[in-house]
């Protein structure tokens, strides 16, 4: 493994050799700090007295000198919100550990000190269940977390359009394209009342819509929908 530090900055010190340390003289270990990041530059097979073995080219980076790094670190600190333990949860969910995130969510559940936090559950619930394939039950947690936002939140909060977009794409995977259509069309009409007219929520409301009607067969509403999306979004996106 080779690893090239002359893009960060000197004050980075990130890893360090502990062979005077290790109890295996022999390894040549390496300790990393916590939160090191590197750019892999590159990987190529190797052949060593008939030992084939990997080399790795890394390239040292952290978010203050590497844009696109902090770009996505940011990204990802506005996907994982919530408190610890939920931030837990959706990264466990990420990670693909739907089981772990399951269980964890179920105990924050029972323990949630007030509606805010069970509709937070029920709703996390709801994407564990699509991502397991089990649709009904998928259904059943995320309309529990819209029936909490409806008794607290204003009727034109933009967490309830998320809600039922939500529901919508549940019942299109699960071809009821009947109550897909009517949960994007509510979230559509809450999205208008509480977003500005380019917003580019507006523009994924029109396109789910569209793909609705394209499985409907109904084409030209497809087409519609779909128009008004690029519209939107050719006002709301950069142009590249």
């Amino acid at each position: 493994m080779n690893i090239d530090r002359s893009s960060a900055s000197s004050s980075a010190a990130p890893f360090a050799s502990i062979n005077k340390y290790s109890y295996f003289k022999k390894e040549n270990e390496i300790l990393f700090s916590m939160h090191t990041v590197f750019r892999v530059h590159q990987i190529e097979e190797k052949k060593h007295d008939g030992i084939k073995f990997w080399r790795v080219k890394l390239t040292l980076t952290n978010a203050k000198d590497d844009q696109q790094l902090s770009t996505l670190m940011e990204s990802i600190r506005q996907e994982i919100t919530g408190t610890g333990w939920q931030k837990m949860g959706l990264l466990l969910w990420k990670l693909g550990e739907n089981n772990k995130a399951e269980e964890l969510y179920n105990m924050l559940l029972n323990e949630a000190p007030n509606e805010n936090h069970e509709s937070y559950c029920y709703h996390c619930l709801g994407m564990i269940k699509y991502n397991l394939g089990q649709y009904n039950e998928a259904i059943k947690f995320s309309q529990k977390s819209l029936d909490i936002k409806e008794k607290t939140l204003p009727p034109n909060d933009p967490n309830l359009a998320s809600s039922y977009n939500n529901i919508g794409i549940v019942y299109k995977n699960m071809g009821e394209y009947s109550k897909a259509l009517s949960s994007y069309e509510r979230s559509l009409d809450i999205d208008k009342k509480a977003l500005p007219p380019n917003h580019p929520d507006l523009a994924s409301s029109y396109n789910n819509i569209g793909l609705v009607y394209d499985n409907m067969g109904e084409y030209s509403k497809a087409l519609s929908s779909y128009e008004r999306s690029l519209e939107i979004r050719k006002i709301a996106l950069p142009p590249n």
